[in-house]
């Protein structure tokens, strides 16, 4: 039978709780305070003045910043289904295939991780100014169609060092074993090998969702004229004034980030619990 602990071990880790505590406390208190004063019934955001539930309706009123976030949904929406697709492949092919120039390869897809922001942005800048110019007038969605790109291609670098990690406990003789049986690569490939793949692929996905919805540096620097997302109206606003508009459209992006996180954990452990059975 375990030992309960004594005194002297609740001594010695006491100050590791408290370090935890502080710790939590000055990651999260400044989002408790967002979202207190969402709430607020005064334009002041360091004024309390009383509870209210207007700015949640003027929210919804302004169509502006509701096309901001529509247009924020949909840029991350379709760049991390593109950034889970390319990442998964480009990992697969580092972890199955020796070919000339793989260590330069992974080298290469680890870049964007690992390069300031603001040179991607400037890069992408040049890319659709210089390079491939993206089109003026395009109908929507595909006016948002130089964002996607620049986000995808920082995007699913994160995604293929998540996938990677994962391939690393798999277990080729299973793959195999579903060959001897007669399947075709890629039936134990859909079999075998996304299923083990799964919960990193719902992890990269919410990574890869949460990069772009959240970007802003390189928003900047690709958006057109015509286009504007939310990290990009929320700035143009914060230099004017701070109101509870902006502490209220805040609190709504975080609980939907809450949501989606909620979902994808769920679906994570129900992948590994399957995958056990």
């Amino acid at each position: 039978m375990r030992e309960k602990p004594g005194l002297l071990d609740y001594a010695r880790r006491w100050p590791l709780q408290l370090w935890m505590w502080l710790v939590g406390l000055f990651l999260y208190a400044p989002l408790a305070v967002l979202v207190l004063m969402s709430f607020n019934d005064s334009r002041r955001t360091t004024q309390w003045r009383g509870f209210t539930l207007d700015w949640y309706r003027k929210v919804f009123e302004d169509a502006e910043l509701v096309q901001a976030l529509m247009n924020s949904l949909t840029i991350a929406a379709l760049s991390t289904a593109l950034s889970v697709v390319l990442g998964t492949l480009a990992a697969l092919a580092l972890w199955r295939f020796r070919f000339p120039g793989k260590p330069l390869v992974d080298g290469a897809f680890s870049l964007p991780i690992v390069v300031p922001e603001i040179c991607m942005g400037v890069a992408m800048l040049i890319f659709f100014a210089r390079v491939m110019p993206w089109p003026p007038g395009l109908p929507w969605p595909l006016s948002l169609g130089a964002i996607v790109i620049a986000h995808v291609a920082f995007s699913f670098p994160f995604v293929a060092v998540v996938v990677r990690a994962r391939l690393g406990s798999f277990d080729r003789s299973q793959e195999e074993a579903a060959r001897d049986l007669g399947a075709s690569q890629w039936q134990a490939m859909w079999d075998v090998v996304i299923p083990h793949l799964r919960p990193a692929l719902l992890a990269g996905a919410l990574l890869a969702f949460t990069l772009s919805l959240d970007d802003f540096v390189i928003t900047f620097f690709t958006a057109g004229p015509d286009t504007l997302t939310f990290p990009v109206k929320v700035y143009s606003m914060v230099r004017f004034s701070v109101t509870p508009k902006v502490n209220a459209i805040s609190t709504l992006l975080l609980l939907f980030t809450i949501i989606l996180t909620f979902i994808a954990l769920r679906l994570q452990a129900r992948a590994e619990t399957e995958q056990k059975h």
